[in-house]
């Protein structure tokens, strides 16, 4: 039951900032909540995380469409790869941006790219024009990876929903609370 509501609470927070105005396109910390997400829980749960953060954002913008479900399970197959990437490697920063790297520009090219036509874009032109989103895509992934990421995968596998320390001894300089 408790892994289950901190996957609720990332899952709500994931689309609150997601909702933020003003956010620049595909700035936000799903793949930094799936990566966690992988390793701690099962293929399933990490492949739902994914593809209904997607669903359910389009359809509280009201911008639901094909993109809504190529990026559902775009997503939700990027989610399926952190599974099996985190199986055989462990949850550190590094393997962390690796694979933020590596899913931004599969989830970029599949959905950005490939899909283009479908939309009336040729794909070449696609790919010019995704460039600068992949670009940001990219860094606000690596950069949650590196922050948000190793918090994420620490609080799944701590046993308690929240932590709080009894001792602010270096903070009351010596004096134990």
């Amino acid at each position: 039951m408790l892994n289950n509501i901190k996957i609720l609470i990332v899952f709500v927070g994931c689309l609150l900032f997601r909702l933020l105005p003003l956010r620049a396109p595909n700035l936000e910390p799903i793949m930094a909540s799936i990566m966690p997400i992988s390793k701690k829980y099962a293929l399933f749960t990490t492949f739902i995380f994914a593809s209904s953060s997607m669903v359910l954002y389009d359809f509280i913008t009201g911008y639901v469409g094909l993109w809504t479900w190529t990026t559902a399970v775009t997503y939700g197959l990027v989610g399926v790869g952190a599974y099996f990437f985190f199986r055989i490697h462990k949850g550190t920063v590094y393997n962390f941006v690796i694979f933020s790297f590596i899913g931004t520009i599969v989830f970029d090219v599949i959905t950005g790219v490939l899909f283009a036509p479908l939309f009336g874009v040729s794909m070449f032109d696609a790919l010019m024009l995704q460039i600068p989103f992949t670009l940001i895509h990219l860094l606000g992934n690596i950069g949650f990876a590196v922050t948000v990421a190793p918090l994420l995968n620490k609080w799944f596998t701590s046993p308690k929903l929240f932590s709080f320390k009894k001792s602010y001894s270096s903070a009351l300089g010596g004096i134990k609370a």
